[in-house]
């Protein structure tokens, strides 16, 4: 480089709100550093500016022990000083929803605009483990064109030129071109030295020279430019208080080299003109595809899974049943709980952060976890239900009094983004009596004097639904009036279980239950449906036959196709000697499998609308590793070169698996119960497909993206584990099996000749790993757990069979709600949002923080352009095209059944201005 060397000094501290130790010891370590944060820029002009890790959060953490220090921190980030945003957290991309790095940065520059300063345009990934394919695009449409990054792309070198043109995860340079599926790019800068590079600089005379001949050494290496990064901090890092006396130093050491206390806008302004025509160009997911496999922290898909599956079930509440049942609302005139959603979302995302979610912190940190869960979804469960009750008052529910004075109807929300079919159970009131002031077992002898065994089911058109009738007996319960004091009555109460069948998309169906008006007063019957259960473990729909075998494996022919699937659903278990970042099973084991195992199987469930077999397996498993493993934990040797074994003693594990095939079902749901007793080991399910591909089409952030099944040439780990979103799934031009899950989120596809499916159903393990020894008795997942799947054989690649769609609806619950019988302006059955695409995915509805306007958003799961046509069954005033932010890009052509083009991989957001 023939151009002077400046060395950008950028001050910072990566801040984990957890990990090695629990929140709030960090949190008092964050409150002493912010304290001498301030501090410093008061009395130190040359120390410029600070970056507080792209996440807001830290300000919020600070000022709820110091509110005093509000307007210091509003007055430093006008000046620039402290550079804030654009995250609220710094999530982990792969194990949040594509929905949660949406709110993760439109939070984020709602709270950085409180404080009257600028939002750091920059994409600030600095620890993510592995970076999501759609970044780019998420980037670009909140106005950000560059990104910086410490993970997922291997650096060579300008010395050692990428030689292969085709492989888009290396590059000669730390600076590159980062690029989406959908062709959007932003400037990518990779911490080739990490971000810690330029932490601790010396004041010391001696020592100064030497520091910075060898970091300027290593930086200029992987630099296109003369403009070097130094990253001063680390995880925790406090503030460097003498960084400008360092800084003096080493201009007077080095007087050849500029040395700027710098900023990254000021950096990324400098290095933009500067950069070579040659960069290369890194193309969607950034996973260390092409390293060795050790160090791709993965199996923190796999960590503590129950995790994982609080984190699915709050989440899916959320953006996929609040937030549109809220939208719905609002659309009949209720004010949206803005307040409520942000909290709900801020204490859910407080679960995000890389060394949370991820499961590899110390049990207390995960402790913690459970609460803000808990927390956030309750009160997701209050918007749920005041938006329920706004919503079905506004139902017309009248044409049931036709057929009898006694009925009680209830409505049926598919809140997913496709008309939808599925079994359900709701839980009825029939008759209530007070008991302020009375003897409750008296009331509860009362209400149990009536029978409902001659009670039927029935859809708005009149037409017989097939049921089943539990009586839940009287129970105990109470409103909560807005102006009187609490309300406790008794109630009786049925639960029915029944199939709702084609209920609208982002819509509701209305049913009753009602005394039998006899069967001449019915409009119609639905014609009586045999039973699904063919023969003595076999069940069959329209879709799909399933043949149980001895041992537990299913066969499973999907009509349409004519293929059949073959041994699905085997369990294995093996050792795993790793740590809560990285699975490593022991040396020549083999492991224990369920294939051949004669199981007990068993009919439980024979209706109209569904069949299920229980299987029951009875596996030993060895009790755990043997004594060389805490051995080997203790002295820190590498989880790759461990050697322990595990023991001889067995425990038993009794796999409860339940298979349910509906009427109407696309696929095969299971739910699988366990009693773990066993530690250091791994349980998956197994599922050849037998299908001849090189590639599969997995769930991921705003894309089904399609990864290879081999691994790189360089890849040495024995496993290839990877991350899920939804599903994943393996198809070629004949047919395809889609497995989805909820919270499951390691797959691997195995290089048995099958291309079997392996899904990760729990991962024991005993310590935290990383750079100490932080043990971890709670990451072995002791005791009882459940877990949840789906199977969905289809003809053709998935997009095209609808499979993909049918995997989305297996994320979000149903939900209900009974009523009473009223007119009113919405028929019994209802659709909000029609539209179709081929080929999009609908990802969310909700309404504007800032207009309340009604935002929606698609993605497309194909590399081609379809069309996407939307109408909103209400009276509009403006449909236009948005963005991430929910900010207007431009208008489209005319109002009413309006459609545009949607291109490969694209992300498109529109707003809806109500009249």
């Amino acid at each position: 480089m023939n151009n002077p060397l400046v060395c950008h000094i950028i001050s910072h501290t990566h801040w984990d709100r957890e990990w090695y130790l629990p929140y709030e010891k960090h949190h008092v370590r964050l409150v002493r550093l912010m304290d001498t944060l301030l501090e410093l820029l008061d009395h130190d002009a040359d120390f410029h500016s600070f970056h507080i890790d792209g996440q807001t959060i830290i300000l919020e953490d600070y000022l709820q022990v110091r509110p005093e220090m509000r307007d210091k921190l509003v007055h430093y980030i006008k000046e620039g000083r402290l550079i804030i945003g654009p995250w609220y957290i710094l999530q982990d991309e792969f194990l949040t929803s594509s929905e949660a790095n949406i709110r993760n940065l439109l939070i984020g520059f709602q709270d950085a605009r409180q404080y009257e300063g600028a939002v750091s345009k920059l994409g600030y990934f600095p620890d993510s483990f592995g970076n999501m394919g759609q970044a780019a695009q998420i980037l670009r449409q909140a106005g950000i064109d560059t990104a910086v990054f410490g993970r997922g792309v291997k650096p060579t070198g300008f010395n050692n030129a990428v030689a292969d043109k085709t492989n888009h995860f290396e590059s000669p340079y730390s600076e590159m071109i980062w690029q989406s599926p959908d062709g959007s790019f932003v400037l990518g800068i990779l911490f080739a030295n990490w971000y810690h590079n330029g932490m601790e600089i010396p004041a010391d005379e001696e020592q100064s020279k030497l520091y910075w001949e060898k970091k300027i050494e290593d930086a200029a290496r992987y630099a296109s430019t003369p403009h070097l990064l130094f990253m001063n901090g680390c995880d925790h890092q406090p503030v460097q208080t003498d960084l400008s006396a360092a800084l003096a130093v080493a201009r007077r050491k080095m007087p050849d080299v500029q040395f700027v206390h710098s900023s990254f806008e000021h950096y990324i302004e400098q290095v933009k003109p500067a950069l070579p025509d040659d960069l290369s160009v890194v193309k969607g997911e950034l996973r260390s595809q092409h390293t060795d496999g050790w160090f791709t922290l993965v199996n923190t898909a796999s960590a503590r899974v129950y995790i994982k599956q609080k984190n699915q079930t709050g989440q899916a509440m959320l953006e996929k049943v609040a937030e549109p049942l809220a939208a719905f609302a609002h659309i009949l005139g209720q004010a949206y709980p803005h307040h409520l959603f942000t909290y709900a979302w801020k204490t859910l995302m407080q679960n995000h952060p890389h060394d949370s979610i991820c499961g590899c912190s110390i049990d207390e940190v995960h402790r913690e976890m459970i609460t803000r869960f808990d927390k956030s979804l309750y009160v997701t469960e209050e918007i749920v239900d005041e938006s329920l009750k706004a919503i079905t008052q506004h139902i017309d529910t009248a044409m049931f009094a036709e057929f009898s004075s006694e009925a009680v109807p209830f409505t049926v929300f598919n809140t997913s983004g496709w008309k939808r079919t599925g079994v359900l159970s709701v839980v009825l009131e029939v008759g209530r009596i007070s008991i302020d002031g009375q003897v409750p077992a008296l009331a509860a002898q009362e209400l149990q004097k009536e029978s409902y065994h001659d009670w039927i089911l029935m859809d708005s058109r009149g037409s017989k639904v097939s049921f089943t009738m539990e009586d839940l007996g009287p129970q105990f319960g109470y409103d909560l009036p807005e102006d009187r004091f609490r309300q406790p009555y008794m109630a009786r109460k049925h639960k029915l279980t029944f199939e709702a069948q084609d209920v609208p998309a982002l819509g509701f169906k209305t049913y009753a239950w009602i005394k039998n008006p006899g069967l001449a007063e019915v409009v119609s019957e639905s014609n009586e449906n045999p039973s699904l259960v063919v023969g003595e473990r076999e069940m069959e729909n329209d879709c799909l036959k399933v043949a149980i075998s001895a041992d537990g494996r299913l066969s499973v022919m999907e009509k349409q196709s004519g293929h059949t699937f073959t041994d699905l659903l085997i369990y294995e278990d093996v050792g795993d000697i790793g740590n809560e970042y990285v699975f490593k099973q022991p040396d020549g084991e083999i492991a224990i499998t369920t294939e051949g195992l004669k199981a007990e199987i068993k009919l439980v469930e024979d209706t109209p609308y569904r069949a299920s077999f229980e299987i029951i397996h009875e596996l030993q498993i060895p009790q755990g590793a043997n004594e060389l493993l805490q051995s080997e934990m203790n002295q820190m040797v590498l989880f790759k070169d461990r050697k322990a074994q595990r023991v001889l003693e067995t425990v038993p594990m009794r796999l409860t698996t339940r298979i349910s095939l509906e009427k109407g079902g696309k696929g095969i749901k299971v739910k699988t119960t366990f009693d773990n007793k066993a530690t250091d080991h791994r349980l998956r399910v197994l599922f050849p497909v037998d299908l001849n591909t090189t590639v599969c089409s997995v769930d991921s952030i705003f894309e089904v993206v399609q990864r290879n099944i081999e691994p790189a040439p360089e890849w040495e780990n024995p496993s290839n584990c990877q991350h899920q979103q939804a599903f994943v799934d393996v198809s070629d031009e004949r047919a395809g099996l889609t497995i989805a899950n909820l919270g499951l989120n390691e797959y691997e596809i195995l290089r048995d000749g099958r291309n079997t499916i392996a899904v990760t159903l729990l991962r024991s393990v005993g310590e935290l790993g990383d750079w100490g020894v932080f043990p971890t008795p709670e990451a072995q997942c002791l005791g009882e757990q459940t877990v949840e799947f789906e199977m969905i054989p289809h003809p053709y690649h998935g997009v095209q069979s609808g499979a993909f769609a049918e995997a989305y609806q297996f994320q979000i619950p149903w939900t209900e709600r009974q009523t009473g019988i009223h007119t009113g302006k919405l028929p019994a059955d209802f659709g909000f949002v029609e539209w179709n695409g081929e080929g999009l995915a609908f990802s969310t509805m909700k309404i504007n923080n800032q207009t309340d306007d009604v935002i929606l958003r698609w993605y497309n799961m194909r590399l081609e352009e379809s069309t996407l046509a939307v109408e909103l069954n209400t009276s509009i005033k403006e449909l236009y095209v948005s963005n991430v932010l929910e900010e207007t890009i431009g208008p489209l052509a005319h109002i009413g059944k309006d459609s545009l083009d949607v291109g490969p991989a694209q992300i498109t957001t529109l707003g809806i201005k109500l009249k």
